[in-house]
């Protein structure tokens, strides 16, 4: 186990969220060293969420009011003209505690996928209850799903006539091995030809044929 999680654990830490507590925004003290980033459609986007659901997360402050997770809940306040927000406190973390937490809080969430098939089933059932989908959070339209592939195209008597007609037209190449002293020989004589524009292959079924014809 992590050293900072194991005294976490020692000391029976109680949880930020065991108590809320509803601030004034003009309160809250922004990390100065937040490095994740929030643009102008993403406090929209915040901004909708809460219009539609209301407040869902508190913000997490430590015990002087800084800011440790939730400033763009914050923002989103502000451009609603909310004045207070629910608060929960970190009582007793240390400043690496709360340093940490401030990366560990957005990059975790950041480490989850989707199922495709059931967001898909999700989010086509939205759409038939005429929900509002375009305060999900996607900025740029509906994410796209890949249509299951047709295996049937295989199931043709012509499949093989079909590749067939794709291969048409497409060299292919076979190794021909040479002795070291006509190897350099060999590489003059097919780069002149193929300068020429010459078929080298025919070039050499035809002789091969000849010799052949010898036997």
């Amino acid at each position: 186990m992590h050293k900072s999680l194991k005294v976490m654990t020692n000391q029976k830490q109680k949880w930020p969220a065991e108590k809320i507590t509803k601030k004034n925004i003009d309160d809250l003290i922004p990390y100065a060293r937040n490095s994740r980033t929030h643009s102008d459609e993403q406090i929209a986007q915040i901004a909708a969420s809460i219009k539609e659901w209301g407040w869902t997360t508190p913000v997490l402050i430590d015990e002087d009011g800084g800011l440790i997770a939730g400033h763009g809940r914050v923002m989103a306040a502000r451009k609603l003209d909310i004045k207070e927000i629910p608060t929960m406190t970190a009582v007793g973390w240390t400043k690496a505690q709360k340093q940490a937490y401030v990366i560990a809080d957005n990059k975790i969430t950041l480490n989850a996928g989707w199922d495709d098939k059931l967001l898909n089933l999700e989010l086509n059932s939205l759409e038939e209850e005429g929900f509002n989908i375009d305060i999900l959070g996607w900025s740029e339209g509906l994410p796209e799903f890949a249509e299951t592939p047709d295996y049937s195209v295989l199931d043709g008597e012509d499949l093989l006539e079909q590749l067939s007609d794709m291969t048409r037209g497409v060299k292919k190449a076979i190794q021909i091995e040479f002795e070291s002293e006509d190897y350099e020989n060999a590489q003059d004589l097919v780069r002149f030809w193929r300068q020429q524009g010459a078929y080298i292959g025919n070039m050499l079924i035809e002789k091969l044929k000849q010799e052949q014809e010898k036997l």
